[in-house]
């Protein structure tokens, strides 16, 4: 088996700590989350928290397209992506370093290292929120999503999980994570109208965020909820012929 570790020059000293990390995985950090991919956080050298997430070992053909340098293993694009976006002031998790291990000179594991991000919540809080809990979050929201957008930038898994959120000294801060797949272009009308139709909540709050983002866009606000709500039904019921819908959903 071989190994390949990529680290920036500003963690240079976590080296050994980093290099550690995948003999480590099982045994030791707080499980986070847990599905196709592991994530952990492990408590790092001088009280630095490090979000670890392991990817799966990749199936079929794609094992063969990120071998061969085809296409950018996923790992491997979540450490490249999060400069351009810090760089544009997006905020999102600064990586640290990434690991990749092969066997007969395939993909195996592979890890992504990041600063764990101090934002406490997700989007996922909205699905059957209130008026009142929703309404103060639509305009922070909808400015955010609308910057990421103006600075030709697109999240394709624009969902509840990727969004994090808090309130800091009184004001809303949000941070994307989970970025390998993003779209690097000029965003129109329809394309970031229809980059929200995976988000959970009531309609209205639905409806009050397109509404919001037209504004800061200076789109046409009826049309943009159109485009939008298109996309969300179209969204939804594909999802829900094979799972389980976790909130009140309204079409």
């Amino acid at each position: 088996m071989s190994r390949k570790l990529i680290l920036r020059e500003k963690y240079k000293d976590l080296k050994e700590f980093v290099a550690q990390i995948p003999r480590r995985f099982e045994q030791e950090g707080r499980t986070i989350y847990k599905g196709r991919n592991l994530i952990k956080v492990f408590d790092g050298p001088n009280d630095l928290q490090m979000n670890v997430k392991r990817y799966r070992i990749p199936k079929g053909i794609n094992r063969l397209v990120y071998s061969l340098g085809i296409r950018k293993a996923k790992g491997l694009r979540g450490y490249q992506y999060p400069r351009v976006l810090l760089e544009k002031g997006i905020d999102t998790p600064e990586p640290i370093a990434y690991i990749e291990d092969r066997k007969g000179g395939l993909i195996t594991y592979s890890y992504l290292i990041t600063v764990q991000s101090k934002l406490q919540h997700t989007l996922y809080e909205f699905g059957n929120a209130p008026k009142e809990q929703w309404l103060p979050m639509v305009e922070p929201l909808a400015a955010f999503a609308a910057k990421i957008h103006e600075q030709n930038l697109m999240h394709r898994d624009f969902s509840p999980g990727n969004v994090l959120w808090d309130v800091i000294d009184g004001t809303y801060q949000f941070s994307v994570v989970d970025i390998n797949r993003m779209y690097f272009g000029e965003v129109d009308m329809k394309q970031g109208c229809e980059n929200f139709a995976r988000l959970w909540g009531p309609k209205e709050f639905f409806c009050e965020l397109i509404r919001s983002y037209a504004k800061n866009r200076h789109f046409n606000e009826e049309e943009a909820i159109r485009i939008a709500l298109s996309a969300r039904e179209r969204f939804w019921t594909r999802y829900r012929k094979r799972h389980e819908v976790m909130f009140d959903l309204e079409l």
